[in-house]
Order: structure tokens, then sequence, then C-alpha cells
């Protein structure tokens, strides 16, 4: 097993293990412009495996931004006993939909969240499709991640609604079958701090509502990820904990932490600007031991990572509750 595959920053995980990818696994899907691409990760063993849906950030990347990017999350996250599945949607670059005048381009930020509908939705035949996982899904033990757009994506799964009066549209785009949602550098509140040029590109961004996201969450933010392209107010990236209702949130702060996270989005991606192994080691980890506890009864993975990201000598990254 690579060492990038297994480090942990610090944080108990279980042994990895082998994994496979399967990709492209393609649907036809009644209305979509293209067909709905996603790869999938598999642990080697194992039955009644949980399953994170990852969700890609919009990004100027031509594949970052699709099924082949994030590899040093899903892998990690393979190798660690979750079946991974990250679909394309449509505003990724390598699609070249963002400049046509389909509904919602360039961000199609509604058939994200039907994209992900559609997967579990389609679980059995994804099953049939890729060899050696049919029948070891736990359909009861479903998350979602998303970075930046994607986070975005699974705050829509978990009740965010975007209200925008002159759209008539269905609001609630919730999923009761995700059973908990991690939101990484997610977009904010369009508030008065919400830039021109966001307002008028993504005019979505201007109706953000988190009142209604009642689902369980935990929100991943830094506390250096600041792009006055979309808002000069700091606390935009965690909205989504600070505005939505109290009870079942979590905020893991990352020190000096920019909206890249160290590199998530992948292996030596030219797009980081705060290059650091160790943070990504460690979000990576963090989000295995939250799910496994939000996901397992009785599953102490959270609680233990607690326990050591407080008692580093110099924390990562730092936790809050409401």
């Amino acid at each position: 097993m690579s060492t990038s595959y297994a480090a942990a920053g610090g944080i108990p995980v279980s042994e990895p293990t082998a994994f496979s990818a399967y990709s492209p696994v393609v649907l036809d899907v009644p209305g979509r412009p293209v067909p709905l691409e996603i790869k999938v990760s598999v642990p080697a063993t194992g039955t009644g495996l949980p399953v994170i849906l990852l969700s890609h950030g919009h990004g100027m990347t031509n594949f970052l931004a699709s099924l082949n990017g994030y590899g040093p999350l899903a892998d990690f996250w393979a190798a660690h006993g979750f079946v991974v599945i990250q679909p394309t949607h449509l505003d990724s670059m390598a699609l070249g939909l963002r400049d046509t005048d389909l509904p919602d381009a360039s961000i199609f930020w509604r058939d994200r969240a039907i994209d992900m509908h559609v997967i579990l939705d389609r679980l059995d035949e994804i099953e049939a499709a890729v060899p050696g996982l049919s029948g070891r899904i736990d359909r009861d033990k479903i998350a979602a991640a998303g970075h930046s757009l994607g986070g975005g994506t699974v705050s829509l799964l978990l009740g965010m609604q975007v209200p925008d009066p002159d759209d008539d549209r269905e609001k609630d785009l919730s999923d009761p079958r995700v059973k908990a949602g991690v939101m990484i550098g997610a977009p904010g509140v369009g508030d008065e701090h919400l830039s021109e040029w966001a307002a008028e590109n993504y005019p979505m961004m201007k109706y953000i509502d988190f009142s209604a996201m009642s689902g369980t969450g935990l929100v991943i933010a830094g506390d250096k990820d600041l792009n006055l392209h979309f808002s000069d107010r700091l606390s935009y990236r965690w909205d989504a904990f600070t505005r939505s209702p109290a009870g079942n949130k979590t905020l893991l702060m990352f020190h000096g932490a920019e909206h890249i996270f160290g590199g998530i989005s992948g292996y030596d991606a030219v797009e980081t600007s705060d290059d650091n192994p160790e943070r990504v080691y460690a979000l990576r980890a963090l989000v295995w031991a939250y799910l496994r506890s939000q996901l397992f009864a009785g599953d102490d993975a959270w609680p233990a990572a607690l326990q050591a990201l407080e008692s580093a000598a110099d924390p990562i990254a730092h936790v809050e509750t409401r």
C-alpha cells in the first residue's frame, strides 16, 4: 500500500487495504444533455460497505473538476473501507458545456444535486456494472462530501435552498438517503458582502439560504480562505455552520488553510496555493473519522480523532459544534 494512502496526519484510522477504481460507469439520464459518467472506488474486501458520494468543485482545471479529480481524498477513503462514487457534473471543463445556453450554465448548480439523486436511485445498476461490487453496499450508510461548489451540492442534499423569486422550480432538493454530509469550503450567504462579479456571473449565489438545512453536517473551512471574487467576508465559507439549524452541525476550522486545503483536489495540483500534504492527510482522516461515527452506531473514530487533534503540540485545526 502506497504511503500516500496510509498517511493520516496523526489521526488514528484503520489499517489501509487494497482497493480498485472502475470508470466510467455511464448512466443515460432522460433530459440530461450528456450521459452521467461516474467513477467508483471500491475496497477489495468487506461487505455492508458505507458509501461517500464525492462532488467535485467548479474550478478552472480541465480534469480535476471531474470524476478524475480529488485522488488524495477518494483513494484514502476507499483504502479505509468506503465505496467512493464520483460523478462528472455538467459544469466540468471536460464537458465543454459552461458557455452554452443550457439552463443554469455555467455552474449547473441544480443539476449537480439531481446527479446525486440519480446515483442513489440507480445504485442497483451501478453495483451490477462494477466488477466485484454487487451486494456489498449498505444502503442505510450513505454520506456525501464535496469541495467548493461541490460543498454547495452537499448543502442542497442536506436542505439548503435557493429561493430565487424568479425561479418557480422545486426549492427542496434534499435527500433523506444521505445520512451525513461534509461541506469543504462551500459557498455561503449572498449578503451585502457578495461581490458584484459573483452576483452577475452566478446569480443563484444571491439567494443561498441555510435556514432549512436540517441534515447532519460537517463544515470544513480554512481561516485563510478569502476570495474577493465571491465575498470580502472571511466567514462566508462557513455560513453552512453558523446559519443553519443547530443541533447536528460541526465546524472543522483548519489553521492557515486556503481554498484547496493543502492540495485536496489532486496529487500535486498546480491550483494549490497553500501546498501542505500534512493538511491533506489530516483533513481526509478527520472526514473518515467523522463519517464512521455518524454512520456506525457506537463507532468511536470521531472522539478518538478529536483527542488526537486536541493533544497535538501545534493543532492543525480546531472543532466547534452547535
